[in-house]
């Protein structure tokens, strides 16, 4: 349920509402909005629990929370959530955008593409230092090593690093290297991971499954945001369909339903979401005009020797001509797009 506090609602009367929740049995998440600070109530629900908040001193009114996803619901928060780590900002009228190479080979690859992405206006570096790859065989990145690359990365340029983190006794390590931790499609429903990176003082970015549901994927984010962690944002990455043009399909109605459901920013990856190269910057545009809050692209100094994911990859070219695309689509729409660009 949520507890709605008074406009004029004072900080010991808030206290006040939060003590009696916890006597209830029940946990409370504190949501301050720029006209009033809102209770979330999450637990098993106990008799007369509504009754008895509504009587605290402070309280406007108790409501049921419908969604079965509770804190990310647009019922418990009516106001956009913006995120705003390390000069990277989405939501609102930002287009945050991350880009760089899937996996991290080299510090000069990854510091060589975080020069150029940042000419060309990205605001967050990607790259994989732990790769989960479909094949064993398949390169499964270089892991401390690379996240050290990557911070040397953040060092040459100031952008914010977003990695992968693919296991809960990573958490804290990947956490030490990284601004953003990336929750990928496959672990999307691992849900001791989810807790782990909930419990972390980062931003998440959680991509959604390739077979999952629009309820499954925020019902997912609700495991981190109900640890506390209340800085999530989705990645919708493509979907599986009987489709074989495209890697995924890629479904871009996702941005306003979500944005209708959910106050959590909304990020695409043309990418991962088409397969093709060719076919990124024209998802990249369509995603802006949608409404997306960000966008997460891979871009190569070479894609077509790229350890892993070549041929999807922008290369530095490419990417830079994509930006200015989408600026000028993002400009129609009263947006900024990425930071400042050579």
């Amino acid at each position: 349920m949520i507890v709605v506090m008074e406009s004029h609602a004072t900080q010991q009367q808030v206290e006040a509402a939060i003590k009696k929740v916890a006597e209830l049995g029940l946990r409370s998440n504190v949501i301050v909005g720029t006209e009033r600070t809102v209770i979330a109530v999450v637990g098993e629900e106990r008799e007369h629990a509504k009754e008895v908040l509504e009587v605290c001193e402070g309280v406007s009114t108790v409501m049921p929370i419908l969604a079965p996803y509770k804190m990310a619901s647009r019922e418990v928060r009516g106001e956009p959530t913006v995120i705003d780590c390390q000069g990277f900002r989405a939501g609102g009228t930002q287009i945050g955008v991350i880009a760089g190479p899937c996996s991290v080979e080299s510090e000069d690859q990854i510091v060589t593409s975080a020069r150029s992405v940042k000419a060309a206006g990205a605001t967050a570096l990607r790259g994989g230092a732990f790769k989960p790859r479909t094949s064993p065989y398949s390169f499964q990145g270089l892991k401390e090593t690379g996240l050290k690359m990557l911070a040397a990365a953040r060092d040459e340029t100031g952008l914010a690093v977003v990695t992968e983190v693919v296991s809960t006794e990573d958490v804290e390590l990947v956490a030490r290297y990284s601004d953003i931790l990336q929750v990928g499609a496959r672990n999307m429903q691992n849900y001791r991971l989810l807790e782990a990176v909930g419990n972390v003082d980062r931003p998440v970015l959680l991509k959604r499954g390739p077979s999952a549901t629009m309820d499954e994927f925020l019902l997912a984010a609700e495991y981190i945001l109900n640890e506390g962690n209340q800085r999530v944002m989705l990645c919708e990455r493509g979907i599986r369909t009987f489709e074989s043009h495209t890697r995924f399909t890629l479904p871009l109605a996702s941005v306003p339903y979500l944005h209708r459901k959910t106050h959590l920013p909304v990020i695409i990856d043309p990418s991962h979401g088409t397969g093709h190269t060719y076919l990124v910057p024209d998802m990249a545009m369509a995603a802006v005009a949608a409404g997306a809050d960000g966008l997460i692209v891979e871009v190569h100094p070479d894609p077509q020797n790229a350890a892993s994911d070549g041929y999807q990859s922008l290369d530095f070219a490419g990417f830079s001509e994509m930006m200015d695309r989408c600026r000028r689509v993002a400009g129609a729409l009263d947006r900024t797009l990425g930071g400042p660009h050579a």
